[in-house]
């Protein structure tokens, strides 16, 4: 009954708050869906639900000449008298009567290059129009699942169960927003979202925002993960072959051209469908373009179609975007998606210049209480109505959100959640109270054992209390890590408090301490699972270990935007270690390293003897540039690739248990990824630093570098280590300068070699160097391929290197798993 009721209501509050309302069909009764409507003449436009259902909202009274629009079919309008009573005009479309032109006998005449030269030739200046506007956007977006599996990897798939119907199909995702824009071109935006909606949330925040829906083919690219190529771009001809189809006249009697876009390799990012362009001005009149994922380097992609319509208005003589519709299929694993964005824009303004500080780092801000507003609200400013399905999703979801959020419920999942199983006690377990928002967790020794030279096989296990608060989105969490190694026949244990203070700043206190065994390199440049089959099957135990025994505080939060600063102070004691195990899987007369960096093949000599230090470390980062979005429940930071990172170190060590431990150390870095157009992406990775009174200090506190010997990446970036360098054979005290740059080309050179752009890679070309005093420089070059797999499993790279020092060092073959970052 309350199910019924509130279909009731919602039906109730359409009717009373629709102004012109009415559905679009074609001859065969059939409802046309995302047709443009729009009053001729003004910025007042919207567009036609699934159903073929619209509603429009005119800010007075009057006489106005409504004008419907859709590819395909003739332009039709009614004049209507609006009196602020609600109004019913229904249309029908009949199919446009597309002009055939002659058949041209020289190929090299095609009338489509003719239009499209123009439309570039024109481009800057029709874009310059509307370089400049506000304006109101609405946008909805809706994800769907399809035949959703019961089991994946023998595990039962139950968690949509609620959301989705018999043929296990349904929405997952539906929320909408409606923003006032301010945008200056090419990207400066101001954008304040004064409702936002997320179906199944009462508080929830939709992440639907003009930005993201910022795609204009009067530019040379379109960003979808890769950069597309649009069909009017200056070297458009590069990447396509059009077809004149044909013309017909719009409402003013103007003639439109419809040319069909052609892709001259599929592998590219090029779009193939159909772009519409207005005779003289050469203007946008309309685009219905279709990509694949292959062709933007995104493999779970099927396809992604894109159409906008454009309107024109006689008072400013400008085509300005009013509709757009982003329609995608994706699947990966059996997992089938589908969804579609909605974007409306209307009561442009082109102003001649905006006031200075209209543009500022916050680019997205919410209204007080955006994410509150109720039906009736909702129902008077939607520009496009909800489909059945939709409203059925809101009313059904709030439903599930009002019994989700109930003590019986929540403690109905906890008692089958919580239950203890025997196999927890290796995997662990986790005992939850989700009603009061807190767990308490064990992390069983399955996951975390692992194997080296010092250690022998050592098992960890840990225990951990987490409290949230999921309104202002902090936490903080207590624990405790325990582990032995059998070899070593040694106990350790730490604990460690940490704590989300707010989210204005992203601020963070953690204290901990307790008994470690750490890398010398605390970096950790080689995974514990990896060294584990290195030792095991290859008997190179690469990682190098000493005990710790400390206590740590430390604080970051972001002092202002785009300023974080990260401070820490600990005081620990340091204890050389040696091998205690030579245990392998492999006959081998191979003989391990010893636990000294600097004397592999000394096991008595410690690399160091014992001592005590206090750290303190205050480092400043500076994102240029920075952005960001702001929410009543926090502050979202964007990154801005047009400018570098710099990071500062200080850090100083005193107190020592002798004077000559003590030092000072700085370090600056500049880091940046630059976006090349669709010819892919730069990396680099400058750092330099310098200690000071430390000729003497102990070789756990010398600056050590990523090296690599496994040809395993081990999941970090690769900007940060050099690829065929001994671990420890540059570890310095004095000053150094490390340099890594990189070049993935997205596949703008990999998608133009015949048999090669079958395989979707990418090319990856990198330059590495590091240089210390008395040492000549070190130098890598390296080549590779990326985004190597089956089918839509893209998850290895191949790199091959080849390093230098005084001539030519050695070659070595890398092998990343994308993955095995998410494994450790």
């Amino acid at each position: 009954m309350k199910l019924h009721f509130s279909f009731v209501l919602l039906f109730l509050f359409t009717l009373s708050n629709a102004q012109i309302k009415g559905k679009i069909t074609d001859t065969k009764g059939q409802p046309v869906p995302f047709a443009n409507i729009y009053i001729k003449d003004t910025y007042i436009g919207t567009t036609s639900n699934d159903n073929g259902n619209f509603e429009l909202s005119p800010r007075q009274n009057g006489t106005y000449t409504l004008l419907v629009q859709y590819l395909g079919y003739k332009t039709e309008k009614q004049v209507v008298d609006y009196s602020g009573k609600p109004i019913v005009v229904d249309f029908i479309l009949k199919e446009e009567e597309i002009q055939l032109n002659e058949v041209v006998i020289d190929p090299k005449a095609n009338p489509a290059n003719a239009i499209i030269k123009n439309a570039i030739a024109n481009r800057k200046s029709n874009s310059a129009k509307t370089s400049r506007y506000t304006c109101d956007f609405y946008s909805r977006g809706l994800f769907r699942v399809k035949n959703l599996p019961k089991t994946f990897m023998g595990q039962k798939v139950d968690f949509f169960d609620e959301v989705i119907d018999s043929t296990r199909s349904g929405i997952l995702y539906l929320s909408e927003t409606v923003s006032k824009l301010t945008f200056q071109k090419p990207d400066r935006m101001k954008e304040v979202i004064v409702a936002s909606k997320v179906s199944g949330k009462d508080n929830g925040f939709s992440f639907n925002n003009a930005a993201q829906a910022n795609f204009d083919f009067y530019e040379n690219y379109i960003d979808l993960n890769a950069k597309a190529i649009s069909p009017i771009a200056d070297n458009a001809f590069a990447y396509y072959r059009y077809k004149m189809e044909g013309s017909f006249a719009d409402e003013n009697n103007r003639e439109i051209n419809k040319i069909k876009v052609i892709p001259r390799r599929t592998s590219e990012p090029a779009f193939e469908g159909y772009i519409y362009i207005v005779e003289e001005s050469y203007a946008i009149y309309a685009v219905d373009l279709t990509i694949k994922g292959v062709q933007i380097q995104n493999p779970a992609l099927n396809s992604l179609s894109l159409k906008q319509s454009f309107s024109y208005n006689n008072a400013t003589k400008v085509w300005s975007k009013n509709t757009q519709t982003l329609d995608f299929e994706a699947g990966i694993f059996g997992f089938n998606f589908n969804g579609r964005f909605t974007y409306v824009y209307s009561n442009f303004e082109f102003p001649d210049k905006f006031e200075r500080k209209t543009f500022t780092a916050e680019v997205l801000k919410f209204e007080e209480n955006a994410n509150k507003k109720d039906d009736t609200f909702w129902n008077s400013i939607r520009p496009v109505p909800l489909t059945n399905e939709e409203t059925s999703d809101y009313v059904k979801k709030e439903l599930i959100q009002t019994k989700h959020k109930s003590k019986a419920y929540l403690d109905s999942i906890d008692k089958k959640r919580n239950k203890f199983g025997f196999m927890d006690i290796i995997s662990g377990y986790t005992y939850s109270n989700s009603y009061k928002k807190r767990s308490f967790t064990y992390d069983g020794p399955l996951f975390s054992t692992s194997f080296n030279t010092v250690q022998g096989w050592k098992a960890q296990i840990g225990f951990s209390y987490n409290q949230r608060n999921e309104d202002k989105r902090t936490f903080y969490s207590i624990g405790t890590r325990i582990n032995y190694g059998f070899a070593e026949q040694k106990l350790r244990g730490s604990v460690y408090y940490s704590q989300k203070l707010e989210n204005k700043h992203n601020s963070f206190l953690t204290l901990s301490g307790g008994s470690y065994v750490n890398q010398f390199n605390s970096s950790n440049p080689i995974t514990e699972n990896i060294n584990t089959v290195s030792s095991l099957f290859f008997k190179n135990n690469f990682m190098k270990l000493y005990e710790k025994n400390s206590a740590n505080i430390s604080f970051s939060s972001e002092v202002t935007n785009g300023i974080r600063l990260n401070a820490s102070v600990e005081y620990g004691e340091r204890k050389p270690l040696f091998n205690t195990s030579f245990q392998a899987s492999v006959k081998s007369k191979d003989a391990y390293s010893s636990n000294n960096p600097l004397l592999p093949l000394d096991e008595l000599t410690p690399a160091f003897t014992k001592y005590n230090l206090v750290k303190t470390n205050l480092t400043a980062r500076f994102d240029f540039g920075q952005k960001y979005w702001s929410r009543p429940d926090g502050k979202f930071n964007i990154g801005n690739g047009a400018y570098p990172t710099l990071t500062l170190t200080y850090e100083k060590g005193l107190a020592g248990s002798d004077k000559k431990y003590n030092y000072d150390f700085v370090m600056a870095r500049i880091n940046q990824e630059l976006e090349l157009g669709n010819k892919g992406n730069l990396e680099y990775n400058l750092k330099a630093g310098k200690f000071f009174n430390a000729e003497q200090i102990a070789f756990p506190d010398f600056k050590h570098f990523n090296g690599n010997q496994t040809h395993v990446n081990g999941g970090g970036t690769y900007t940060n280590v050099f690829n065929n360098l001994p671990y420890y054979s540059a570890s310095t005290n004095d000053a150094f300068v490390e340099f890594h740059m990189e070049h993935n080309d997205q596949g703008f050179i990999m998608n133009k070699i015949p048999l090669l752009n079958k395989i979707n890679a990418q090319l990856v070309v990198g330059y590495h160097n590091l240089s210390i005093p008395h040492r000549t420089p070190y130098h890598e070059f390296t080549v590779g391929l990326d985004n190597l797999g089956f089918k839509k499993f893209k998850i290895l790279r191949i790199d091959y290197i080849r390093s230098y020092q005084s001539g030519y060092v050695g070659d070595a073959i890398l092998f990343g798993l994308k993955f095995l970052d998410m494994v450790e």
